[in-house]
């Protein structure tokens, strides 16, 4: 019985058929700046369709490690009360994945692991809070 031949699967491969080879993007104009979605209030919107407060207020930062096993968490808390339980639980989701690491939103506060607490302030700061605690 005779050996089946191998096809040559590697890019630049005659064994396969790539239907875009052909296609370049080097002369297509870019395309439009998307503009700030808002919600019918007027008020801005997040990337996850949170409306945006108008005027974000004060937090503070602290760093805890008591009663979590020696390891380092950031809480961020005093949020102002006209801002909302789904936009401070939304602004945690994107805290975190911009950090890289876990954390949890519970009774209006936000814990981030790790220490990052530089990061966590210039995060803060692009959203419009005015940030105060952990230097």
């Amino acid at each position: 019985m005779a050996k089946k031949q191998k096809l040559d699967l590697t890019p630049s491969g005659a064994g396969l058929h790539n239907p875009f080879a052909a296609l370049e993007a080097a002369g297509l104009p870019a395309g439009p700046e998307p503009a700030p979605e808002r919600n019918a209030d007027g008020a801005l919107v997040s990337p996850s369709g949170v409306a945006k407060p108008g005027k974000m207020g004060r937090v503070v930062l602290r760093k805890e490690k008591a009663h979590r096993g020696g390891k380092t968490v950031i809480v961020i808390h005093d949020f102002a009360p006209h801002i909302g339980g789904r936009y401070i639980e939304d602004l945690g989701s994107r805290l975190k994945a911009a950090c890289g690491c876990g954390g949890t939103t519970r009774d209006r506060t936000i814990e981030i692991q790790g220490d990052q607490p530089a990061r966590l302030r210039t995060l803060l700061e692009e959203e419009g809070f005015r940030v105060a605690g952990v230097a």
